[in-house]
């Protein structure tokens, strides 16, 4: 890991479940620009447990008090998706800096509120598409800007496994759990449809629109059978780009992740990793001016850690916001909500026209 640098963001995490377990708390430790300052959860045993294990300055039972302390910079939101949008109010009104877990809420009105919040606060409001500091994603994006040309047509597909979980958990950290945790009521999973496509259909959506730009407007159809639910969804670019996504989950293979884009001086395939593995995704990139096609190493895989650091440098060093923001991050929204309702109705739906939650 690089080494620590003089002048560091001090980041205090809300809530210390799974995601704050095995990404952020590790993430903020070993960033080269940020500490760990402080962890914030209302189950003792947990954060004291965390606490020990990090080494943190503070610990707070209480969100508001955390959020008073005038050593505080910036605030990572670790909690389940019902608590995004209110938790990052408070933050931004208190005057901290957000990175907010994605997606970043669950209805269109709700994520309108916080960006108006976002808009008047001054902040820097992130949200967390780790995906977008994948360094295997990132060459991509430098090619096609800076040479690919027009974009003629992507494709990009997500499918989690059933595998999935006997291989992360022989690489992930033990998660420990405490039965004072608190859970959004009621319990996101009763209803696998829309959990899924909130947990996993965000990463797809934010991947597709990292490339190609703006959705228009989308047309899904949904299968449930054998228990897999498989989302197709011809996708209307902006840009008038030839869009397909696949959204499956699960299916009974590998882990199955990636992307492929044709443009007029060359194209792009990728294939991209379980996530808690922290490794690049495989990039090839073939440049129709010397027939060739490279690909990045991408020696450093841990994706949240860099994403800290990114956050880390647009607040300290004023550099370009190179994760997703809040406009992004309602883009997704409002196209997961308008794929599910394009799957219900069998008719195409346009972003711009979608209200609710998924």
């Amino acid at each position: 890991m690089p080494a620590k640098q003089e002048r560091r963001l001090r980041i205090g995490v809300l809530g210390a479940g799974q995601i704050a377990q095995a990404a952020h708390f590790e993430s903020c430790t070993k960033a080269a620009n940020a500490d760990l300052y402080a962890i914030c959860d209302v189950a003792e045993d947990l954060r004291e447990r965390m606490a020990i294990t990090h080494g943190v300055e503070k610990t707070y039972d209480d969100y508001d008090k955390m959020l008073a302390d005038p050593d505080l910079d910036a605030v990572v939101i670790a909690t389940a998706d019902a608590f995004h949008v209110p938790a990052s109010i408070r933050a931004l009104q208190a005057g901290k800096h957000v990175l907010c877990e994605k997606p970043v809420g669950v209805t269109v009105e709700e994520c309108l509120e916080l960006k108006a919040v976002v808009d008047r606060a001054g902040k820097v409001f992130q949200v967390g598409h780790m995906k977008r500091f994948d360094a295997g994603l990132q060459a991509a994006k430098s090619f096609i800007r800076d040479e690919m040309g027009e974009m003629v047509a992507l494709k990009a597909w997500y499918c989690d496994s059933t595998h999935r979980y006997p291989m992360t958990d022989a690489v992930q950290p033990l998660i420990v759990t405490s039965a004072n945790a608190r859970k959004p009521s009621p319990n996101p999973k009763a209803d696998l449809r829309r959990y899924y496509m909130l947990a996993h259909g965000c990463h797809l959506i934010d991947t597709a629109r990292y490339f190609a730009g703006d959705i228009v407007s989308v047309n899904a159809r949904l299968s449930e059978r054998a228990g897999i639910w498989c989302w197709f969804v011809d996708v209307e670019f902006a840009s008038g780009t030839l869009g397909h996504l696949d959204l499956t989950v699960q299916v009974r293979m590998d882990w199955h992740e990636g992307f492929q884009i044709y443009g007029k001086n060359g194209s792009i395939l990728g294939k991209t990793y379980n996530p808690w593995y922290y490794k690049t995704s495989e990039v090839d990139i073939f440049r129709e001016a010397d027939g060739a096609t490279h690909r990045v190493l991408g020696a450093d895989g841990h994706f949240y850690r860099r994403q800290v650091e990114g956050f880390a440098r647009t607040i300290l060093d004023g550099a370009v916001m190179e994760g997703a923001d809040i406009d992004d991050g309602l883009a997704s929204v409002r196209a997961m909500i308008a794929i599910a309702r394009s799957a219900e109705s069998g008719r195409a739906v346009a972003l711009a026209d979608v209200t609710g939650g998924v």
